[in-house]
């Protein structure tokens, strides 16, 4: 029992857990939310360009965008962190000062904007080519196709998988403690850390996996119900569920023919 007991002492001190929790509430997950989600936003509007550059006709567009893709998927996410926020901090303290949240959050949105491009990409080449012939036939050029009718569609159809990208940027902005944040700027996995450190005790690092699962699995499930609303539609209501017998007295001339 001596290793359960180890175990238990290690990672589930609820005393250690208490004295991080207020700072894991107002600093770590407020700051997470802002990483992931400011990437996400930067990721996705630059992921949109990759994705119409990478099935452009165009092959000065179409190379560019798939060596920035396969580049940025191939690279570990600590390997991109750390040449954005290394690499480019004499930029970032001529620009911002000595603060390298906004390199952590351009390496994130890099990040991002690779995968999102090739879900983008995939959701664009998803629609049916009839879709772009008949919006050339009333008159649209290729550009306004793509924006007025293929992209939206495309969109629609990639949300579940644009969902699963938010989920890995919560889970991959703990990488941004490499940059060495300030304290204001902590995110989860850092604060927590940083009370293992002090303690001796990785209880804080157990309550910050809490906070994720609590942030990405309702995410998930908000996945699945987006994935089947799109595959299902919204429940048959009203007449679509009525009785056929009943829905043929509706029609004309139906009631006479009853008579007969």
């Amino acid at each position: 029992m001596d290793p359960l007991r180890t175990l238990w002492e290690t990672f589930f001190d609820w005393e250690s857990m208490r004295e991080a929790l207020p700072e894991m509430i107002t600093v770590g997950l407020p700051n997470t939310l802002i990483l992931a989600v400011t990437a996400a936003l930067l990721g996705s509007a630059l992921g949109i360009v990759l994705a119409v550059a990478g099935i452009s006709r165009t092959r000065w567009l179409r190379w560019p965008a798939r060596v920035y893709t396969d580049v940025f998927r191939g690279l570990p996410a600590a390997a991109t962190i750390l040449l954005i926020g290394v690499g480019l901090a004499p930029l970032g303290m001529q620009v911002w000062g000595p603060n390298p949240y906004p390199l952590g959050i351009l390496a994130l949105s890099l990040i991002a904007s690779a995968y999102i491009g090739e879900i983008f990409r995939s959701g664009i080449q998803s629609v049916e080519a009839t879709q772009l012939e008949a919006a050339r036939a009333l008159g649209f050029s290729w550009g306004e196709a793509m924006r007025r009718v293929i992209i939206p569609q495309g969109i629609r159809r990639i949300l579940p998988a644009w969902v699963n990208q938010l989920i890995a940027l919560i889970k991959d902005s703990s990488l941004v403690y490499f940059l060495g944040l300030l304290a204001s700027q902590r995110e989860l996995f850092r604060i927590g850390q940083d009370y293992a450190a002090n303690t001796g005790n990785q209880s804080a690092l157990l309550l910050a996996g809490l906070f994720y699962l609590a942030l990405t699995v309702p995410l998930t499930h908000v996945v699945n119900w987006i994935d089947g609303r799109l595959r299902h539609g919204r429940p048959a209501t009203g007449p679509a569920d009525d009785d056929p017998d009943d829905l043929d007295l509706a029609l004309p001339g139906a009631a006479g023919g009853n008579q007969r």
